[in-house]
């Protein structure tokens, strides 16, 4: 299944109180996920990563095989992408754990979009952070 993803992740101060936000759906445009993920302190980037390992983990117990994601973080993006290296120990689990994730799938490609195309999953961040809790989740049954 050919699945379209947009994840954002931010904190409040750098470290901070972060979140990350996913929304899924089908290439037909039909809305799986949409969910925001509290992770308690973290930095931007970790929260940047961290809501590409709750899309990867989603997407495949939502059986996907194709994956477009799509990311507001030109730096994950292009790390994920091998443009950049990743410099930063703490990073690099993240990005290990994102590569090791991308293996599950037949098709994956990650983009850079820019903030205001991406204001679904940075509202999941912002209402994860709020909540100091996980919110949202599964909004509709996936249709074969």
């Amino acid at each position: 299944m050919h699945l379209i993803i947009k994840t954002d992740g931010g904190a409040r101060g750098n470290p901070g109180p972060a979140g990350a936000g996913v929304i899924i759906s089908q290439n037909n445009g039909q809305e799986l996920f949409a969910g925001g993920f509290f992770l308690g302190n973290a930095t931007n980037n970790v929260a940047e990563y961290m809501g590409i390992v709750h899309a990867l983990e989603l997407a495949s117990q939502l059986g996907g095989t194709k994956l477009e994601i799509f990311c507001d973080s030109e730096l994950v993006v292009k790390q994920i992408n091998g443009q950049y290296r990743v410099k930063n120990a703490n990073l690099r689990k993240y990005y290990q754990q994102v590569i090791k994730l991308i293996k599950k799938f037949s098709g994956f490609t990650i983009s850079h979009i820019y903030r205001q195309d991406n204001k679904d999953a940075d509202a999941m961040v912002n209402q994860a952070l709020d909540a100091e809790a996980d919110i949202g989740g599964f909004v509709r049954n996936v249709s074969w």
